[in-house]
């Protein structure tokens, strides 16, 4: 069984604010050694959202687990040239912040580039680095409601609230894309040895995840005899993405006698299985529907039986029948009871509070025959800071205590 993690010998300067970070943990999850550079007051995603953990947050828990701290004072000529010595031998620089944040302090890409020619540069935003909303605060439900994910919902005293759930989508994949980009960056470097610069946008990514419905309303302003619906639907056009699935039948949540589930025979195939596995041959006999694509829509008829079918089993019976039947059939949970699934408790067991101070997902990635070892907790501000400056820079003690006296670390 191999021991070396898929990123061992990769290495990432990480300068960042909050939840951004998170492009990084992808990192650090593999068995990159990313560094995290903080100034001597630390990142206050320590103190920030809910729920907090002996004083520390989970999203500084899950965002930083795996990583080095150092705190350096970038503001002073000492602390500047330990980023750089740090530069010389690393893969990438993450930027996770305002564009501009590690230029303005004499460490932009031009610079750290000459320093170190495969050096990767990458932003991490908000808004990105160009455009009319470049340097425009914001925190991560903005790049759900500018991209269009999210509707305002009005409570009973007519007050517009957030709604009470919803993912927080750009402020995930924007990290998780970074990642992606990052990871080419890096393998190109290696091959040519020439860096390069990137940047990416939080609400880019949110509205990117989401292109099947903006697509198809920018389909949709084409004519209508070049531009139809499904011919399930007789070529009638439905709302874009999921907002269409609102009339089906045969792909819809249904209540099982303890839950609820989602039934999804869309193909004819699949429906004809259902019909036959709970012996009602004549439900298919009298709406067999098309091959593809059909959702039965409006057909309250049939969506009376079903509702009344469904109710008959609990939600592990019909999870059961699907298998049983070859018929798509899924459990409907919410962020508290999925992790009470098998299935999750297989594919996804949370690292331990002993391990990391607060349970947390694994990343979802397997190696086949390999075991992946437990990330290290999150550290605390500067915790590794003579450790990288001995192991990576080869500072010596005396070295390093100058520069303590000279306000190197704050």
């Amino acid at each position: 069984m191999s021991t070396t993690q898929l990123l061992s010998g990769v290495r990432i300067i990480e300068s960042s604010l909050l939840g951004p970070g998170l492009i990084s943990t992808f990192f650090s999850d593999l068995g990159a050694d990313v560094i995290k550079v903080e100034p001597p007051q630390g990142d206050y995603i320590r103190q920030m959202t809910w729920p907090i953990i002996d004083g520390v947050s989970l999203l500084h828990l899950h965002t930083h687990r795996g990583k080095r701290s150092i705190a350096l004072n970038l503001k002073t000529d000492d602390g500047l040239n330990i980023y750089k010595d740090l530069v010389s031998s690393a893969d990438a620089v993450v930027e996770a912040m305002r564009p501009g944040t590690l230029e303005k302090l004499g460490l932009g890409f031009d610079v750290l580039r000459e320093i170190n020619p495969k050096i990767v540069f990458c932003t991490l935003s908000g808004y990105g680095s160009s455009g009319p909303y470049q340097n425009m605060p914001s925190h991560g439900i903005a790049y759900d409601t500018w991209a269009g994910l999210i509707n305002p919902v009005v409570d009973e005293e007519g007050f517009t609230r957030i709604p009470r759930d919803m993912p927080n989508v750009g402020i995930n994949v924007g990290p998780m894309l970074g990642a992606f980009a990052l990871l080419a960056g890096i393998t190109r470097a290696r091959e040519t040895g020439n860096g390069c610069q990137m940047e990416l946008a939080q609400s880019d990514a949110a509205a990117y995840m989401d292109w099947y419905r903006i697509e198809t309303w920018k389909a949709y302003e084409r004519s209508e005899t070049v531009v139809t619906g499904n011919p399930a639907d007789d070529y009638e056009r439905r709302p874009p993405g999921l907002a269409g699935m609102w009339e089906g039948v045969r792909y819809q949540i249904y209540e099982s006698n303890d839950g609820h589930i989602l039934f999804m025979a869309s193909e004819q195939a699949f429906w004809k299985n259902f019909c036959e596995g709970i012996g009602r041959p004549e439900l298919f006999e009298k709406w067999p529907g098309s091959k593809y694509a059909d959702h039965a829509k409006g057909n309250r008829e049939l969506h009376l039986e079903l509702k009344e079918i469904f109710k008959q089993k609990s939600t592990d019976e019909w999870l059961k029948f699907s298998e049983e039947e070859n018929t798509p059939i899924a459990p409907v949970y919410n962020a508290k009871t999925a992790p009470n699934d098998p299935q999750f408790q297989h594919r996804l067991p949370f690292y331990s509070v002993d391990d990391l101070g607060v349970e947390q997902l694994p990343l979802p990635v397997k190696i086949i025959g390999e075991e992946q070892p437990i990330p290290t907790k999150a550290p605390e501000v500067g915790e590794h800071t003579e450790q990288v400056l001995t192991e990576i820079l080869e500072y010596d003690k005396n070295r390093i205590s100058d520069l303590r006296e000279n306000g190197a670390f704050g």
